[in-house]
């Protein structure tokens, strides 16, 4: 497999995902394979390796997936009380892809 999940299967359509919400420039959707009871990924549709890997020309974008996320952590916390928004680097991060989590409840696995 692939460094980049998200390109190589999510926005070119191999995968489905469940969409909760989606912009021009912006996904987020249920994790196909989920470590918490709620689990969310928010990517750009654009590929960025990491947010180590992001430039000054992309500070709209960021802006734009940032107001994403805080949608739906404002709705995940709403319904479930609270969230976590993670976002990770290096070896902990499996695709490399720009993307965060927003996680709700206890560890499933």
């Amino acid at each position: 497999m692939s460094t980049d999940f998200y390109c190589d299967e999510v926005l070119s359509g191999k995968t489905s995902v469940r969409k909760v919400m989606e912009t021009e420039n912006i996904l987020a959707f249920y994790h196909t394979k989920p470590f918490y009871p709620v689990h969310i990924v928010a990517i750009p549709k654009q590929h960025i390796p990491s947010i180590l890997s992001l430039e000054e020309s992309d500070n709209d974008l960021l802006l734009e997936l940032f107001l994403v996320i805080k949608q739906v952590a404002s709705k995940v916390t709403s319904e479930n009380g609270a969230c976590k928004i993670v976002t990770n680097l290096g070896d902990y991060q499996e695709s490399k892809h720009l993307h965060w989590h927003i996680v709700s409840g206890n560890p499933i696995r």
